[in-house]
């Protein structure tokens, strides 16, 4: 049963899916007052528990306190409140890329009770507009530079209001210098452990987006669980990273994980590998979130000397590890590459490696409060060693907005995510591949991580992608798009080494037929490798 409510604007608790179609919520351990504003407690709360003069932001060459984060929230609370007009329980979209400023936006929105939208500025005026009508979306706080889409959004949804602000730091735009004349003092709006604090959307594998819908509580749970129980976060550390704040993986790993723990979070607009490795030797870093292609970029960099020993924890997600980058990490460093797996439903990340319990090629155990299960094709426990599908349950999980798609995600009270996964004797998850990108050639399952794994353990390969190509012969055949690494040279010769590497490396039959060469593989702006790019129509295959 849901807790009270501080919403005055009701319109996600109506729209919560059924409450039969809910996964199971495992709370144990995870107790909070029925009245509680995220927000609140990750700045007012702070500088109550002594953290006011501790750096919270660093950003656009700027550092700023819990004190002045505080205050600048609460300057911006109470514009939304009183010029705006927002109310609790409205939507409020936030379009920017990774700077305080959003930040500061995306708390004080939470602060007067708004349900936050966050965006990322490759968004485009149809897409906006698709978020807008789904989530019924009244007010938008939009970075003056990334004004002309929003513009463009709102001649197609006139019932939005829309107000800008300067995401570069000066400060300098309609809701800041409104914020600067309002007091530092802002009671925040006593919201519902309950209620609807986040509205995450997802694409999947339609296309379609997909509201999911996050309470207060379930924003606190990601730092009182995976933050606490894996990565054990100090007031000391220092946190840098390239996922969007607009992704909760992004969300939580660069803005609720610091401030839930006093620590500091530096972002970056353009978080490149290169950027973040600036960054990590200018502030000595101590907690780095990335997807493994990032990884592989600085490990080329120490080589040349980049100095990014103050890391005492490299968090990847986004992809699978592979194993050959894990064992260089640690070759390098002395130091475990922490892989886990999340999900924009689930909010974070619920299985890891552990510092002191970690293996490679492997995602490691759940984390506190979570348990997990892997399902054959009937939706019984599969054996041990065996490809099933990954279902989990603990204290977040999956509610769509207006029930879309619910019960598609949710079965029996399990979360089932759409990944491919096996689980050792010993408890450990390994990763398999997404379900829908199981490559079945010749009635054999390949998986196609495991291919990528072999061929980054040749020399020749800098990054590689795997995919399932159409074959009138085998249905499909497992097909390599390969960046060379520096002074080596696409070849037939070199084909042929790296389909004999392979066919050395793991069980012969899932050797790449095909491998194409490329200066560049398509990727997200968090790193991850858009492979259903590679597998368009027009593509032309074949062996270069």
């Amino acid at each position: 049963m849901l807790g009270p409510t501080g919403h005055t604007d009701t319109f996600t608790r109506d729209n919560l899916p059924p409450r039969d179609t809910w996964p199971e919520f495992r709370l144990s351990g995870f107790e909070y007052p029925d009245y509680l504003n995220v927000a609140a407690e990750l700045t007012d709360a702070m500088v109550a528990k002594g953290f006011g003069d501790h750096t919270a932001l660093i950003g656009n060459g700027r550092r700023r306190t819990y004190k002045e984060l505080t205050d600048w929230t609460n300057r911006l609370a109470h514009v939304l409140a009183g010029d705006l007009g927002v109310r609790p329980g409205n939507r409020v979209l936030v379009r920017s890329a990774n700077n305080p400023a959003m930040v500061a936006c995306w708390l004080a929105a939470t602060k007067v009770g708004a349900v936050v939208v966050n965006t990322m500025p490759m968004l485009r005026a149809g897409e906006l507009r698709e978020y807008v009508e789904l989530a019924e979306i009244g007010h938008a706080l939009c970075d003056t530079r990334l004004m002309e889409e929003m513009d463009a959004c709102v001649a197609a949804c006139p019932g939005l209001r829309v107000m800008g602000f300067d995401g570069s730091s000066n400060h300098d735009a309609e809701l800041d210098r409104l914020a600067l004349e309002r007091p530092v003092r802002f009671d925040a709006v006593r919201t519902g452990r309950d209620d609807v604090a986040l509205l995450g959307f997802t694409s999947g594998s339609t296309g379609t987006p997909k509201a999911t819908m996050h309470f207060h509580r379930d924003l606190l749970i990601i730092a009182d669980g995976y933050a606490r129980d894996v990565l054990g976060v100090v007031p000391e550390d220092i946190f840098v990273g390239s996922p969007p704040l607009a992704f909760t993986f992004g969300l939580g790993g660069l803005a609720i994980f610091p401030l839930r723990f006093g620590a500091t979070a530096t972002l970056l607009e353009e978080a490149t590998p290169p950027n973040m490795i600036e960054i990590i030797q200018k502030y000595r870093a101590t907690i780095s979130f990335t997807a493994p292609t990032a990884y592989h970029v600085m490990l080329r960099a120490m080589e040349e000397g980049a100095d990014l020993s103050s890391l005492r924890a490299a968090v990847s997600a986004g992809e699978t590890l592979p194993g050959p980058v894990y064992d260089e990490w640690i070759a390098r460093t002395g130091k475990p590459m922490l892989d886990g797996i999340g999900a924009t439903e689930m909010l974070h990340i619920f299985i890891s490696n552990r510092f002191d319990d970690h293996r490679p090629a492997c995602t490691g155990k759940p984390v506190a409060g979570y348990e997990t299960r892997i399902l054959d094709a009937d939706g019984n426990d599969a054996p041990d060693g065996d490809v099933g599908r990954l279902a989990v349950r603990g204290p977040t999980g999956c509610r769509y907005l207006r029930g879309d798609r619910q019960e598609a995600y949710v079965k029996d009270g399990w979360n089932i995510t759409g990944d491919s996964f096996t689980r050792d004797a010993e408890g450990y998850f390994h990763f398999a591949a997404r379900n829908d990108d199981m490559i079945v050639s010749s009635g054999y399952n390949i998986a196609g991580p495991e291919v990528e794994a072999a061929l980054l353990g040749h020399e020749a390969v800098s990054e590689c992608a795997v995919i399932g190509a159409p074959d009138d012969t085998r249905g499909a055949i497992v097909e390599a798009h390969i960046v060379p690494a520096r002074g080596f040279e696409a070849s037939d010769a070199l084909v042929g080494a790296l389909q004999d590497h392979v066919k050395a490396m793991i069980a012969p039959y899932k050797y790449p037929r095909s491998i194409i060469f490329t200066e560049s593989l398509p990727k997200t702006q968090t790193g991850k490798i858009q492979r259903f790019r590679l597998k368009r129509p027009d593509h032309e295959r074949g062996k270069r």
